[in-house]
C-alpha cells in the first residue's frame, strides 16, 4: 500500500468504523433463502461487490417444535455457498428453549461459512456477554455479533452494548419496541409513516444511530412492511440514511433489496465532486487545496473519502484511479 494512502493519511474519529452491505436481506423459509443466496451471487457480479448480506432465520423461520431441524437445515445451506457469499444467521433470544442449540449446531457445523451471529431481544450487556459464552464454547469466538435491540430497556443501554468490542451492528425492532408499551404507543408507530412521526420511535432510532457511530459500528434501520411499495420504502431508506445517520437497512422482500442499495448510495455527482477532491489532494500529497473556489483539507477530505468508500460498497462507477486505492484498502 502506498505510503501516502488514504488509509494512513486521514487518521480520523471515523478511522477504523466498521464497514458492512448497506442492506441486510432476511429469510426464514427454505426456498426463499435457495432464491436469496442466488440472487446474492447474481447481484455481486453485477455490481462487482457484495451489496447485501442474507440473514437466514431462526427464529421467526422455524416451525414451534421444529426448531433443531431448521437449525441443522440453516447450516446445510450455509455450508453450500461460494467462498465469497455473506451468509449470516438469525439464532433464537437468549432466553429462548433453542437458544444454545442454534448457536452449537451452527456454528459447529457451518460456522466458517457464517459472516455473522444476529442476537435479537438484548435488554443488557450482561445478556450480550452470557450469549457470547455459548457462541465461544461453539466455535464462534472470531464470528462478528449483530444485535437486534427491541426495548425500551434494550434503549437504555445501548451505549454500553455498542462499546462491546465483539458488536459489529445494532438493528432496531420497530414492531416488538412498539408492542413492548403494552399499548402506551397506537399500532400505527409500525406503520412506514408512523415509524417516522411517533417521538418515542424516533427516540430509540437515534439513540441505536448515535451510540453505533460513538463506537465505530453499523447502525441497521428497522424493516418497512410495506413490502410492495417500493416508492415509499426508497422515500423511508433516504430518510434513514439522510437524516438518521443510517449505513444500513433491513429487506424483508427481494424487491426491497435493490431500492434499499439504491437509497444508500451516494448521487453520481457528489462521486464525482468526492473523486475530484480526493484525487487533488493526492497530487498535493494532502496539504489544503482549493477546489472551485472553497478551501478543502484534510477534515473535508475525510468525508469525501468516506462517501467514495460508500460509492464502492453500492457498486457505483468509479475513475479507475479511485477504485484502485479502494481496492489497495481492502
Amino acid at each position: 500500500m502506498s505510503p501516502h494512502h488514504p488509509k494512513d493519511v486521514l487518521e480520523a474519529a471515523q478511522a477504523g468504523h466498521i464497514k458492512l452491505p448497506v442492506c441486510d436481506h432476511y429469510c426464514g423459509v427454505e426456498a426463499r433463502m435457495l432464491k436469496s443466496i442466488q440472487l446474492q451471487e447474481e447481484m455481486t457480479e453485477e455490481f462487482g461487490v457484495c451489496v447485501f448480506d442474507v440473514t437466514l432465520d431462526c427464529e421467526d423461520g422455524a416451525p414451534v417444535g421444529g426448531e433443531l431441524e431448521h437449525a441443522h437445515m440453516v447450516s446445510e445451506l450455509a455450508l453450500s455457498v461460494k467462498a465469497n457469499a455473506r451468509i449470516g444467521v438469525r439464532v433464537h433470544p437468549i432466553h429462548h428453549n433453542s437458544f444454545a442449540s442454534d448457536v452449537h449446531t451452527i456454528l459447529q457445523k457451518a460456522g466458517k461459512k457464517i459472516s455473522h451471529i444476529m442476537l435479537p431481544k438484548v435488554d443488557t450487556y450482561e445478556e450480550l456477554t452470557r450469549a457470547l459464552h455459548d457462541v465461544n464454547e461453539a466455535g464462534g469466538i472470531h464470528t462478528p455479533i449483530h444485535v437486534l435491540i427491541e426495548s425500551p430497556k434494550g434503549i437504555a443501554n445501548t451505549f454500553e452494548i455498542a462499546a462491546h468490542p465483539r458488536v459489529q451492528s445494532i438493528s432496531f425492532g420497530v414492531m416488538d419496541f412498539v408492542s413492548t408499551h403494552a399499548g402506551a404507543i397506537p399500532s400505527s408507530a409500525m406503520d412506514l409513516e408512523g415509524q417516522f412521526t411517533h417521538p418515542l420511535v424516533l427516540r430509540a432510532k437515534m439513540e441505536i444511530s448515535e451510540a453505533c457511530h460513538a463506537n465505530g459500528k453499523v447502525p441497521s434501520h428497522c424493516v418497512v412492511t410495506e413490502f410492495k411499495d417500493t416508492k415509499a420504502l426508497s422515500k423511508a431508506a433516504k430518510t434513514a440514511a439522510s437524516q438518521y445517520g443510517y449505513t444500513r437497512m433491513w429487506s424483508i422482500h427481494p424487491d426491497q433489496i435493490r431500492p434499499i442499495v439504491e437509497a444508500f448510495a451516494p448521487d453520481a455527482s457528489e462521486v464525482e465532486r468526492a473523486s475530484e477532491i480526493i484525487l487533488a489532494a493526492l497530487k498535493a500529497d494532502w496539504a489544503p487545496i482549493s477546489y472551485q473556489n472553497q478551501l478543502h483539507d484534510r477534515a473535508s477530505y475525510r468525508y469525501f473519502w468516506n462517501l467514495l468508500e460508500k460509492a464502492y460498497a453500492t457498486g457505483r462507477v468509479l475513475p479507475d484511479e479511485i477504485r484502485l486505492l479502494i481496492n489497495e484498502n481492502s
